[in-house]
């Protein structure tokens, strides 16, 4: 409506701009008056006349025709606005667009209320005395123009004129703005001589609207003589774009039960016309509902808003009864206020009945049965329910409890997600010795809570029976593993241990035999009938086989049964460490230059498999050196290293030194052994060591090795 005062204005303001030129124009083309107001009447009566409109195109009005915006009414050839037929609602205005050979123009009918006239046009002339306007004489007159959008052709077409009061020789009126000169360039075009505007093409309101256009007026060379002045061409809107459902799909939801009335959703279609026009005034209809049971208005869409509301009684919206839980809408939207001239457009509308928990699950029977042999875990026996309620919700899952009858935990039941059935399992060995028989009782619940008049009933809860079946159970040794220390290198034959083992088949009378079933290094053996370990070999701790000084074997111990039962037993032997290793000594070869100025030939370490005390501090010592002169001397540098020192340079020639070395067990061991020591003949850089000349001397032999000294 705003848009449509901001056009009335325009209109009457022109008026006031014609009547201040009027002396100036001896006739105006067009409307003789462009705005009028009549009163809405209960009823327009067909034939009647509403008022009269003067058109005059200044030279006889020859071939003249009206057009009116609303069908409803025509325009007689003497300018009576009647109606065609009884209407009683005609909208908040009518435009009439009149044309002849020589001129065109549109007038604007408002229909208001008793009360509105007096005040809009109060408001009218307000606004003029404070825009200012001066009724004077101006040069350029252009009035606004309204134009039909979707006219048809022939075009171009004559739309309106643009006049001049002051003629000029040789004046020229010039039109620009967008629409003309700008994109989209073209649609208007002015007749340089005689204002006439003409459009050359269909125009759109929905891409388009209005148009802000200049008139000027230029002599021959192009100079402004007048204006700019600004002339205003509105799109007047068609009804020519349907509803259109824009934000599909259209999914609502409702609980089941829900009370008569109750919102499911809203259903929204847009119109590209205009809005203050009927032309996009939408109304909402339900044209089918699949399916129509239990009854075929299950809803109701309120005409204006698009609201879906439920219609049928609670008791009729139970989607356990119910065909399908979900339904389909095709809801139509009319514009033209839902008249029958309106154009539409539909949408489906899908609506589901969401389930509540109003149906407990119930088991299938009140008593199950199963069997399980002893010592077995896993699953025993599927328990099966019925739940009326929707399988995809909380209200149909199942959750089962073990009530009575599992005081030692050894049965656990789930939830098959699938089947909603209850799996029983044994989690813990049951033993037939102990009990043979057990009576569980299982509830059944759903993960959500049951609505409040509805509870849980007797077939809510299942007993279980079950059978546990005997089998035959292998012996056990007892403890497992087992744990023993022993010295290493006691005598063969020596008992390590005699092994226990029972049979848990307390109802049967059955015998066990013993028998080795891993001993890597094959240093033991059992007596198969009383279980004594004993030793058939020498027990080496710094044996590969021992393991942080443990020696690890398996036993078995298999009973007299059809078929026999076999149990397994673990013994560990901690291994004590005796002093039966000699050190060893390294390096064993060390070379020297027979110039070095430095006659520190080697450092010497030694090792010892043993453990403590049975290892370091070692002793080193030198043999007795034979000759008149000592040649070198040992020297101890920690508990586990010396060094050898030679005394004086050597002559090129391999040279032997006796070492002992001896570690610190009771009794001590002690190790000879002979260091070889090259001198060789060092020359830039490089070392000879060929023997000659060599010189054997005897010492003892040592076995390890840190450091090598080369020539320097």
């Amino acid at each position: 409506m705003q848009h449509k005062t901001q056009l009335t204005l325009s209109f009457l303001l022109s008026q006031v701009l014609l009547l201040a030129c009027a002396e100036d124009l001896e006739c105006t083309p067009g409307f003789q008056q462009k705005v009028f107001y009549i009163e809405q009447p209960f009823e327009f009566t067909e034939d009647q006349p509403i008022l009269n409109l003067v058109f005059d195109d200044c030279k006889g009005n020859n071939k003249l025709n009206f057009e009116v915006s609303n069908p409803d009414f025509k325009v007689e050839h003497d300018g009576s606005l009647v109606a065609l037929k009884n209407v009683s609602e005609a909208g908040r205005a009518l435009f009439v667009h009149a044309r002849s050979e020589h001129a065109e123009d549109m007038a604007e009918i408002l229909i208001v209320g008793a009360n509105e006239k007096h005040g809009a046009l109060k408001e009218i002339f307000k606004i003029e005395g404070n825009l200012g306007i001066p009724r004077q004489k101006r040069a350029i007159l252009a009035t606004p123009i309204l134009i039909p959008e979707n006219q048809r052709p022939p075009f171009p077409r004559l739309v309106g004129k643009v006049i001049s009061s002051e003629g000029t020789e040789g004046a020229k009126f010039r039109l620009s703005g967008k629409g003309v000169d700008q994109d989209p360039k073209g649609i208007f075009r002015i007749n340089e001589i005689s204002g006439d505007v003409s459009v050359t093409r269909p125009l759109d309101r929905e891409t388009i609207a209005n148009y802000e256009l200049e008139v000027e007026v230029t002599d021959l060379s192009g100079k402004i003589i007048d204006g700019p002045v600004r002339l205003d061409i509105s799109v007047i809107d068609q009804n020519d774009n349907r509803p259109i459902f824009k934000e599909g799909p259209y999914i609502g939801h409702v609980m089941e039960g829900s009370p008569t009335g109750t919102t499911v959703m809203r259903m929204t279609a847009l119109d590209a016309d205009d809005p203050s026009t009927d032309n996009a005034v939408l109304r909402y209809n339900i044209l089918k509902q699949t399916p129509t049971k239990p009854s075929p208005n299950m809803f109701y869409i309120d005409p204006e808003k698009g609201d879906i509301v439920t219609v049928v009684s609670p008791v009729l919206l139970d989607r356990e009864t119910m065909e399908t839980p979900k339904y389909e809408l095709v809801i139509e939207a009319k514009d033209m206020g839902g008249h029958d001239v309106g154009l539409t457009g539909t949408a489906t509308a899908t609506i589901l009945i969401d389930d509540k928990n109003d149906h407990p699950p119930e088991f299938t029977k009140k008593e199950f049965q199963a069997t399980v042999k002893e010592g077995v875990t896993g699953v025993i026996v599927n328990l099966t329910v019925g739940d009326r309620d929707d399988p995809a919700t909380g209200a149909w899952r199942a959750v089962y409890t073990i009530i009575n009858g599992n005081p030692g935990q050894s049965f656990e039941i789930h939830t098959n997600p699938q089947t909603n059935e209850g799996m029983l399992s044994v989690v813990k060995p049951l033993d037939y010795e102990i009990s043979a028989f057990h009576t569980l009782l299982i509830k059944v619940e759903n993960e959500d809570p049951l609505i409040p008049d509805i509870a849980y009933g007797p077939s809510s809860t299942a007993t279980v029976q079950i059978t546990v079946e005997d089998v035959n159970e292998g012996p056990v040794f007892h403890p497992n593993p087992m744990t023993v220390t022993k010295q290493e290198n006691i005598p063969i034959g020596s008992i390590v241990l005699t092994v226990n083992a029972t049979d848990p088949d307390t109802l049967q009378h059955q015998t066990i035999r013993y028998s080795v079933y891993k001993d890597p290094a094959s240093w033991l053996e059992i007596n198969p009938t009383n279980g004594t370990v004993a030793t058939t070999a020498i027990l080496d701790r710094e044996s590969p086989h021992v393991q942080n000084n443990i020696y690890t074997a398996l036993f078995l111990a298999i009973d007299s049964g059809n078929p026999p039962a076999t149990g397994t037993g673990t013994l560990h032997i901690t291994l004590e460490d005796v002093n039966d290793n000699v050190p060893s000594l390294y390096p064993t070869l060390a070379k020297v230059c027979d110039d070095a100025k430095d006659l520190r030939v080697v450092v010497l370490g030694a090792s010892d498999k043993d453990l403590h005390p049975n290892t370091d501090p070692f002793k080193f010592e030198l043999s007795k050196q034979s000759g008149p002169e000592k040649l070198w001397r040992i020297t101890k540098l920690n508990n586990t290293h010396a060094q050898v020192v030679l005394l004086q340079n050597l002559k090129k020639a391999n040279y032997n030194i006796p070492i002992s070395v001896t570690d610190s067990g009771k009794p001590p061991l002690t190790n000879n052994t002979e260091l070889k020591l090259q001198v060789c003949s060092c020359k830039k850089s490089r070392m000879d060591c060929s023997a000659s000349d060599a010189l054997h001397i005897s010492m003892t032999l040592i076995l390890l090795s840190l450091f090598s000294l080369f020539c320097l």
